[in-house]
C-alpha cells in the first residue's frame, strides 16, 4: 500500500508545485501519512485544508478510506 500512496502523492505534488508549493513525505506508518508542506504551501493559512480536504480526501478515495494525513512542521 505504501507504493500506491507514494505514487498518488507524486501525482498530487504537481498541483501543489503549480501554485508555488511542494510537499515532502516525512513517514508512512500503516494508514498514517505524515507530510511536510513546503514553499508557498508551507506558510499558507489554508495548509490544514489542503492536507485534510485535498490530499487526505484523494488518498481516501483512490487508495484506502482509512488513510489519515497529518502535517509535520
Amino acid at each position: 500500500m505504501e507504493k500506491k500512496i507514494r505514487d498518488k502523492l507524486e501525482e498530487i505534488r504537481g498541483s501543489l508545485q503549480s501554485h508555488g508549493g511542494d510537499m515532502e513525505v516525512d513517514s508512512i506508518e500503516g494508514n498514517t501519512v505524515r507530510l511536510k508542506l513546503k514553499g508557498a504551501c508551507g506558510c499558507c493559512p489554508h495548509a490544514t485544508m489542503t492536507i485534510k480536504q485535498g490530499i487526505e480526501s484523494v488518498l481516501r478515495e483512490e487508495v484506502d478510506p482509512k488513510i489519515i494525513v497529518e502535517q509535520v512542521m
